[in-house]
């Protein structure tokens, strides 16, 4: 049972996110909060951001290594949405991006979906999940925490917009019925390589989504439709499926890039202003 206001807590995170005020107690710390709450908490914060005119354009996944989930006592891997005034396109491959009312930024590169139908059966293959794919690109996930030192629950990551600060989205990659196959495996393998201001920071790999980030997207959309039968991952969402390497903090004046070998993705730059 509940014993808090989750509406009062909403203001003060939705309050945090607008000013870039820092969050001195996170909300697991609390009594009576948990992942249901949280993902009430995020839904309320969700409306609140639709009534201000801030279009839900897709989800970002937390927690997409499934190793956690035992410490962390998951079940699945977590989500928050995201919005058109956070996703944008890179113009060829490369983007400059300017945030506001930051705290402590991280960066992450992250394969991205673009959905042509809804994703909600339970145990998809990566092959099955990629038939409802349009698209896929590299993507930077630039992620802002509210709390002191990083410190938080995935109750916490829920409830505070995903951390989601902004979404980079590549050059995209048409997914279609003659290279689902080759994706499907591609993306378990293939290699990305993450530099800033040109030197090498860290390799990762599509494995560290879930051992594939197709089979992330296939988790994604079998727990949002187990949670929200209603609110299914649907055609037309955008889904960023979980970091490749670690977060690496950021702050204006970075220059990043990732590069990937192993499957047909062009490299992505990224500026900070």
């Amino acid at each position: 049972m509940v014993s808090i206001d989750l509406e009062a807590l909403a203001r003060e995170l939705m309050s945090a996110h607008e000013t870039g005020q820092m969050v001195s107690l996170p909300p697991s710390s609390r009594p009576g909060f948990d992942l249901d709450a949280a993902y009430e908490v995020e839904g309320i914060l969700k409306k609140w951001r639709e009534t201000a005119g801030h279009k839900p354009v897709g989800r970002k996944v937390g927690y997409g290594n499934k190793a956690m989930w035992r410490i962390l006592k998951l079940e699945t891997l977590v989500w928050g949405h995201m919005y058109e005034d956070t996703v944008h396109q890179s113009s060829g491959s490369s983007a400059e991006l300017k945030l506001e009312h930051t705290r402590s930024l991280k960066i992450e590169p992250e394969i991205v979906f673009g959905l042509k139908q809804p994703i909600t059966a339970p145990g998809l293959d990566a092959a099955n999940a990629l038939a409802a794919v349009n698209w896929l690109a590299i993507g930077f996930e630039i992620i802002d925490c509210p709390y002191p030192e990083w410190k938080f629950q995935p109750a916490d990551f829920v409830a505070s917009f995903g951390l989601h600060a902004a979404l980079v989205i590549g050059e995209r990659l048409p997914v279609h019925r003659d290279n689902i196959a080759v994706f499907a495996d591609q993306l378990g393998t293939f290699k990305v390589r993450m530099l800033k201001n040109g030197e090498f920071v860290e390799e990762g790999s599509g494995k560290n989504a879930l051992r594939n980030p197709a089979l992330c997207l296939a988790e994604l959309g079998a727990s949002i439709a187990k949670r929200f039968p209603n609110e299914p991952l649907n055609a037309g969402e955008i889904v960023s499926t979980g970091t490749l390497t670690a977060g690496h903090l950021t702050a204006a004046g970075d220059r990043w890039r990732v590069e990937v070998e192993g499957i047909e993705l062009a490299p992505l730059s990224l500026t900070l202003a």
